[in-house]
């Protein structure tokens, strides 16, 4: 009997993360280098990087899509996710470390374009606050590393494939908060050794997806001054891959069950120590599966192994819920659900040890027991 593992867990909850930079002074264009360094900046040769092969996972680690039934679960006809849709380049330019002096006229994006550095990076390092004022003399550290920048369509996701780095080391060396969604022109600096290609088994850890890691890393970045995409209202339509979705803007009502079962599995520590970040319903195969709440679906696929057949839903108010195992989905990203649709059919997908529905609740990234918010039975 499979047991799994920790499924749907913060990847990187237990670090402490400083707070999200916004765009500075608007964003480059999108297909835009960064400009040749002026005289005055330091000539310091930047270590080579040569970079890492593309690493290219078994057929059977993607998501199933065109209607196709793979692995028991039976895949509506989507698009693909942004992360396999518009992959990244790993074409990062290495920094070195030094000193700025500032220029008249220069702004704290014009200094990250000089140096090739990001602008947040760089805001970060000189204890830099809103709204980011510099003036000219003033002698600024730029943090040496990687930096990649990010082209409109790319996610957070496919630029850690790229580079054979987890996506949760990127956030924590970005201290990226909410909303996670990166943006056209911004330069994320990846951590590692840029002399140094990536182990094979580290390049298949960056191909390993959990929760957190879609909630955070799988939203496309949109181009400036880009609106987000309306929520469609059946699965009939489809939105692209590159089209950023929003969340509603606040929780309308409280939680439903997804499905009328008995609790097998509660929140929490289990017996052997592995922690579950939600509960387990058993219910017989092709049970509906309801969605919770009002809400827009923000994935729908089989990309963790662990939960199979996955549905992922945004309510507004950071709240969103997690549904796995199940045998058939039903709904699109991108699709606005009701309290009480049927978004799936259960199964025993993934590694389900019965005919089960996974379901979580989540607070932020923050998993809450879904028993404490649900109506009493």
């Amino acid at each position: 009997m499979a047991r799994w593992r920790i499924v749907g867990g913060v990847g990187v909850a237990a670090l402490a993360l400083s707070g999200c930079i916004p765009s500075i002074d608007g964003a480059p264009a999108e297909d835009a280098g960064p400009p040749p360094r002026p005289t005055y900046l330091p000539r310091e040769p930047a270590p080579r990087y040569d970079p890492p092969q593309r690493y290219e996972p078994a057929r059977n680690d993607l998501p199933g899509r065109d209607g196709a039934d793979r692995g028991g679960v039976a895949m509506p006809r989507t698009a693909r996710p942004a992360w396999e849709a518009r992959p990244v380049t790993p074409d990062a330019q290495v920094v070195a470390d030094q000193s700025y002096t500032v220029q008249p006229g220069d702004s704290l994006r014009r200094v990250a374009e000089r140096t090739g550095a990001g602008s947040e990076a760089i805001a970060r390092a000189n204890a830099l606050e809103p709204p980011f004022t510099i003036r000219a003399g003033q002698v600024l550290t730029v943090p040496g590393g990687r930096y990649h920048l990010v082209r409109q369509g790319e996610s957070g996701i496919a630029i850690a494939r790229a580079y054979g780095v987890e996506w949760s080391r990127i956030v924590a060396a970005n201290a990226l908060e909410e909303p996670y969604v990166l943006r056209a022109g911004q330069r994320v600096l990846i951590p590692g050794d840029p002399a140094r290609a990536p182990s094979r088994a580290e390049r298949a850890a960056a191909f390993r997806l959990d929760i957190d890691d879609i909630l955070t890393g799988g939203e496309p970045a949109p181009a400036p001054r880009q609106a987000p995409a309306k929520p469609v209202a059946n699965p009939t339509r489809v939105l692209p891959p590159t089209a950023v979705v929003a969340a509603p803007a606040r929780l309308q009502g409280g939680f439903a069950w997804p499905v009328d079962g008995t609790v097998v599995r509660r929140f929490g520590p289990g017996k052997s120590g592995e922690r579950n970040d939600g509960i387990k319903i058993a219910v017989p195969v092709s049970t509906p599966i309801h969605a919770t709440a009002d809400g827009v679906v923000a994935y729908a696929g089989d990309g963790i192994a662990a939960l199979g057949g996955l549905v992922i839903i945004r309510h507004g108010g950071g709240w969103t819920s997690v549904y796995g195992h199940a045998s058939k989905l039903l709904v699109q990203r991108g699709q606005s659900v009701k309290r009480g649709q049927t978004i799936a059919l259960s199964g025993d997908t993934g590694f389900a040890d019965r005919p089960e529905v996974h379901f979580e609740l989540r607070k932020g990234r923050t998993p809450v027991d879904p028993q404490g918010q649900l109506p009493r039975r």
